[in-house]
């Protein structure tokens, strides 16, 4: 009877995994566009695709730019996690720590890319410790409906 029920639940929590890093990227994307279109515009022809260009760019940026990447790349582990965490058939916790180290993949990919300020790798624990906090207030919000 459980091993029938977490069966059932895997195509679920496949998709839930999906839709969470779906909405973790939705939200770190539109916190990056925020900063390099609003915030800090990139000079005009920069392109982000380019690793010089863009490191230049990076380079000329202030404290408060890097603040921002931190929460967009916080903002993805958590709000990703969460979603995975909230559409789970079984194991929400499982489902917001999978969002969470692949969200931590892509930053260790992302800093050996781009070249930001080294206070910067503190957020590399950070991911999956969001992460967690999204599984566990979704395990909190279970409890309390019952």
């Amino acid at each position: 009877m459980v091993a029938e029920r977490v069966k059932s639940a895997v195509p679920r929590n496949i998709g839930a995994v999906l839709l969470g890093i779906a909405a973790g990227m939705a939200v770190n994307m539109a916190l990056v566009i925020l900063n390099t279109s609003v915030l800090f515009p990139m000079p005009e022809g920069t392109d982000m695709a380019n690793p010089e260009q863009f490191n230049a760019y990076i380079a000329t940026l202030p404290t408060a730019a890097f603040v921002v990447v931190l929460a967009a790349h916080l903002g993805q582990s958590f709000v990703g996690g969460w979603v995975a965490a909230r559409l789970a058939g079984s194991r929400p916790m499982v489902l917001a720590m999978i969002v969470g180290a692949l969200s931590l993949a892509g930053g260790i990919l992302n800093m050996m890319t781009v070249k930001g300020p080294t206070w910067l790798y503190i957020e590399l624990p950070l991911y999956l410790a969001v992460a967690w906090a999204a599984g566990a207030l979704e395990l909190r919000r279970r409890a309390a409906t019952g």
